[in-house]
């Protein structure tokens, strides 16, 4: 069996479906192939910054998605042993992006779903990447595996945008540069009916920093910082122990901690590493997301940077599909715009690790004399501007809307 389409997009996550819907409302055809038959999986990714919330009221799904459960969050700070070191304000932020928000990506991805739905162009396969589909050199399609056959699907343009362990990119034979800048995993745990903070905060206690931010509904998401590699050490001494440490590192929710925490089912481990592919395109196939670049979970960039990959990607996809020069020549006018910005993310986000994570001496020495410049100085400002925004181009490329694709 064999289907066709002009893009086939990898993966259904928010990168894979904003730029699905980017390109629906452009007029082109679009398969999105995902392996998760159901909504209802794990995801780690909740945190919306500005940047991202723009682009996705830009293509009218942010006031649906929201709708099904949210938090605004008013603020970042950094907390050491009660004493508030960072004090990042999003109200100060220039209207109506002043705020981060906390939604649950199911809550995401099944607004972008139902808005791709609307368009008659698009096909939704749940099965399996097994193979690429390749023709003088270039993809042109992917060979999948459904439940209930295996088929191909032919496209002018495969797209990768299966995560951080991208299935479409090891096929490729493509590397994902992988880089060892951090040095903390993280275990996520909730922490069901807890008090609502209204903010994302790294809370210094004393034993490991720990992120914790209000999670929809009624729970806070806890990351339990530790050393790379120190899970493997901890994990014998059983979840007890495990109980003990976090309790340690944020004692102002012991009971809640002691509640939620009744074994290893209750936690997952993080493996925290940046990534950036040497190369994002070739012939017929271009990766966006983390499939291109993986980052840290600090500043809460993954669904940000998924979703200004997908509407930088947008134009320049459309425009080589209808043209039919899909060459990596071509797909590559993404890449050379969006790499140097990513690089400076996974530079600042290796920074934002060391200052506000580390334990060593000299970090804890620095720690809060940087604070005092950063919060006492138009620095502070500057930098919420950064990581709320990421690169201040990114637009939505509306004009290449049609309107006559509904039904």
């Amino acid at each position: 069996m064999e289907q066709r389409t002009d893009v086939c997009v990898v993966g259904g996550g928010p990168a894979g479906l904003t730029l699905a819907l980017l390109l629906l409302r452009s007029g082109l055809a679009v398969t999105v192939v995902e392996r998760s038959a159901t909504l209802r999986r794990e995801y780690r990714g909740e945190i919306l910054q500005p940047g991202g919330l723009a682009v996705l009221d830009e293509i009218g799904v942010l006031k649906g998605a929201a709708a099904r459960g949210s938090y605004p969050l008013e603020r970042f700070r950094l907390v050491e042993h009660g004493r508030v070191l960072m004090n990042f304000a999003y109200d100060r932020l220039r209207p109506p992006y002043n705020y981060l928000l906390s939604l649950p990506q199911a809550h995401l991805l099944a607004e972008l779903l139902d808005s791709c739905a609307q368009w008659p162009k698009f096909q939704y396969a749940v099965a399996r990447a097994g193979g690429l589909v390749r023709e003088g050199g270039a993809v042109r399609g992917v060979h999948v595996k459904g439940r209930e056959a295996a088929y191909t699907i032919r496209a002018v343009c495969v797209v990768g945008a299966d995560g951080r362990h991208s299935q479409v990119r090891r096929l490729a034979g493509l590397d994902s540069g992988r880089m060892e800048i951090f040095d903390q995993d993280v275990a996520w745990f909730r922490l069901p009916g807890a008090h609502r903070l209204g903010e994302v905060m790294v809370n210094r206690a004393g034993g490991n920093p720990v992120l914790v931010y209000d999670s929809y509904p009624d729970a806070l998401q806890v990351g339990w910082t530790l050393p790379k590699g120190a899970w493997q050490e901890l994990a014998p001494r059983g979840i007890a122990a495990i109980r003990d440490r976090i309790v340690a590192a944020v004692p102002q929710f012991a009971d809640l901690v002691t509640a939620s925490l009744r074994g290893f089912a209750d936690v997952s481990l993080l493996d925290v590493f940046g990534a950036n592919a040497p190369v994002w395109t070739a012939d017929g196939l271009v990766l966006i997301g983390d499939a291109a670049h993986t980052h840290g979970p600090l500043g809460a960039q993954g669904i940000n940077l998924a979703v200004q990959d997908a509407a930088l990607l947008h134009p320049v996809l459309a425009s080589a599909v209808r043209d039919g020069d899909i060459s990596a020549a071509r797909l590559g006018r993404f890449e050379r715009t969006r790499r140097p910005q990513v690089e400076a993310v996974l530079k600042f986000q290796a920074v934002q690790s060391r200052m506000m994570l580390s334990a060593d001496g000299l970090a804890t020495f620095l720690r809060p004399r940087i604070a005092r410049l950063v919060m006492r100085t138009p620095v502070g400002a500057k930098l919420t501007n950064r990581v709320a925004f990421g690169h201040p181009g990114i637009r939505v490329a509306s004009e290449l809307f049609t309107a006559d694709q509904k039904d």
